[in-house]
């Protein structure tokens, strides 16, 4: 039998439910820089990453590109359509060559009324990108520095890959960087290369190495 991906979603749940939630899921590889959900659109599915990154963006009222958040390997998304039944608030693209598993809304729905851990699993996950949110909105007078320090540990909290010299993180482009921080992209890159020079991360083509979290976000004021 071909091997199915199970999303971490699904991890200790009944395997009935398991096996009748993910009859329909779809399992797709996608471009970097390709749409997968548009502003406007009614929700129709929620979308579970197997791989890669995804970004989730919309744009202010003078038409600037505003990144909200960065999703990887094991996060979901779209499911605030589904449970409000209107339509999306924000488009979501690709960053990266990405595999990602959809589920029908009808799907997700119903195991949400069957299963209570599922309902509770997604609460929790809510509540802890309210957090972020939150966090992020109390930054937005502070420092660059700070702002940018405090964008990189919010990276690595949600996708942080624990490496032989530190907490890895991918290196985005400064442009996300810059959207998701609210500052310019000019002043991330001399941040970045601020904080590298103190040995608070280092970087390489790829990759971000946090080697110590904690004097990071000492960095934060």
């Amino acid at each position: 039998m071909e091997d199915r991906y199970v999303p971490s979603f699904f991890q200790g749940l009944p395997d009935a439910v398991v096996e009748t939630a993910l009859t329909h899921l779809v399992t797709r590889t996608h471009p970097a820089n390709q749409v997968i959900v548009l502003e406007n659109d009614w929700g129709g599915a929620v979308y579970f990453i197997r791989e890669g990154w995804v970004k989730i963006r919309t744009y202010n009222l003078e038409g600037k590109e505003v990144t909200l958040n960065i999703l990887g390997k094991e996060e979901l998304f779209g499911e605030m359509a589904v449970l409000s039944e209107k339509r999306r608030t924000t488009d979501v693209i690709t960053l990266t060559p990405t595999v990602i598993g959809s589920m029908p809304a009808s799907d997700f729905s119903n195991l949400l009324k069957i299963e209570p851990l599922a309902g509770l699993r997604l609460a929790k996950l809510m509540a802890e990108r309210l957090q972020q949110v939150n966090r992020r909105l109390r930054l937005r007078e502070s420092h660059s520095q700070s702002r940018v320090a405090d964008t990189l540990l919010f990276l690595a909290e949600g996708q942080g890959k624990k490496g032989q010299t530190g907490t890895e993180i991918p290196n985005l482009p400064h442009r996300e960087l810059s959207s998701l921080s609210g500052l310019a992209r000019e002043t991330v890159t001399r941040v970045l290369t601020r904080l590298e020079r103190r040995g608070l991360i280092k970087r390489d083509q790829d990759i971000i190495c946090i080697p110590d979290m904690s004097a990071l976000e000492r960095m934060i004021v």
